[in-house]
C-alpha cells in the first residue's frame, strides 16, 4: 500500500526525467535561457508537483482525476518541449530518445492512475444524496415499504 505521492512510480520517474532534463538543458545556449530552458524545466517540474497536488486530492476523485491530467497534460509539453530542443540540435538523438521513452512511460502510469482512481482514493466515492441517505438511517428517519421503496 502507498501512504506517500513519493513512492508512486509516476512520481519517482517523473523526478528522475526533470533532473535529467535539468542536467543536459545546462549546456543549451544562454539566449534560450528565458524561453525553452525556463519552459522545459517548469514543465518538467510540474508534473511531479501535479502528482504532489493530486495525492492531497484522494478523498474526491473527481478533484483527484483533475489533477493527475494536469501532471499529463504538463508531461505532454514536456515532449513538446523536448522536440524543440531536438529540432534545434541541442539533444542528440540517444539523448532524444532516452528522454521521450521516460516521458512515455510517466504518461502511460499517469494514464493507469488516471483509468483507474479507486486504487488511490482515501474511501469509497459518495454522493450528498447517498451521504443524506446514510445519515438518515443512522438516526431512524428511513422506513422500508412493503415494496421495498424508502419512505423518509
Amino acid at each position: 500500500m502507498i501512504h506517500h505521492f513519493t513512492e508512486l512510480n509516476a512520481y519517482r520517474k517523473s523526478t528522475d526525467l526533470a533532473g535529467r532534463i535539468f542536467s543536459v538543458s545546462k549546456r543549451w545556449p544562454a539566449e534560450e535561457r528565458f524561453a525553452l530552458t525556463d519552459q522545459i524545466r517548469r514543465a518538467a517540474r510540474s508534473v511531479g508537483a501535479c502528482l504532489a497536488e493530486s495525492w492531497g486530492k484522494r478523498r474526491y476523485e473527481t478533484l483527484f482525476v483533475g489533477k493527475l491530467m494536469d501532471a499529463d497534460a504538463e508531461n505532454h509539453e514536456v515532449e513538446h518541449w523536448l522536440m524543440s530542443a531536438h529540432g534545434a540540435g541541442y539533444l542528440n538523438e540517444r539523448e532524444m530518445e532516452e528522454l521521450v521513452s521516460t516521458k512515455r512511460e510517466v504518461g502511460r502510469l499517469l494514464g493507469t492512475m488516471i483509468l483507474t482512481p479507486g486504487l488511490f482514493l482515501l474511501h469509497e466515492r459518495r454522493t450528498p444524496s447517498a451521504l443524506a441517505l446514510a445519515h438518515k438511517q443512522k438516526i431512524g428517519e428511513v422506513q422500508n415499504t412493503e415494496d421495498g421503496g424508502r419512505l423518509f
